[in-house]
């Protein structure tokens, strides 16, 4: 597949990442009308996402651990002197009860969906988050998960139109 985000800035981004080189850039989020120039970042990692790479690291003016997708970043540039990332941070658990990229700092939810029987394959073969669990019913499958509401998770469940339907929680019925 096309990943159009990978064209100019990925080799940069996992070079300074791996070097522990500071990247500063301009970023183009769709949800303001002006960039937000001389960003500076200390990569922590990368992440792909529905055919886009996404850098993930300590903002340097914030202190907070931001995500920005390379699509969105114009004149990227590795700074020379190097960082220690922080040893507290963990990647895999800063994402552990999220779906998609955008993070939250919600409540981990326990969430349940009723899945028609025929798309319910698709599920057991591509779960949605590490913590499926599904229950088989006559005609169709109940898949329960523990994670955080998202953008990207209700964007995902709708996706399904009526081959999904949420049951629990409320909020994201």
């Amino acid at each position: 597949e096309d990943v159009p985000s990978a064209r100019l800035y990925l080799s940069q981004v996992i070079s300074a990442l791996r070097e522990r080189h500071p990247v500063r850039f301009t970023y183009r989020p769709y949800t303001r009308v002006n960039p937000t120039r001389d960003v500076v970042v200390e990569p922590y990692f990368l992440k792909i996402f529905r055919q886009r790479w996404y850098v993930t690291g300590r903002h340097t003016a914030s202190g907070k651990v931001k995500t920005y997708a390379l699509d969105r970043i114009t004149r990227l540039i590795v700074h020379p002197e190097t960082f220690e990332p922080d040893p507290e941070f963990d990647a895999e658990e800063y994402f552990s009860s999220s779906f998609g990229i955008v993070f939250t700092h919600g409540e981990v939810k326990r969430i349940a969906l009723k899945v028609e029987s025929r798309q319910a394959r698709y599920f057991r073969d591509l779960p949605l988050h590490h913590s499926q669990e599904e229950v088989v019913h006559d005609g169709y499958s109940i898949f329960y998960y523990r994670m955080r509401i998202s953008p990207d998770l209700v964007s995902e469940i709708l996706s399904y139109g009526s081959k999904v339907r949420v049951l629990e929680p409320r909020e994201l019925k």
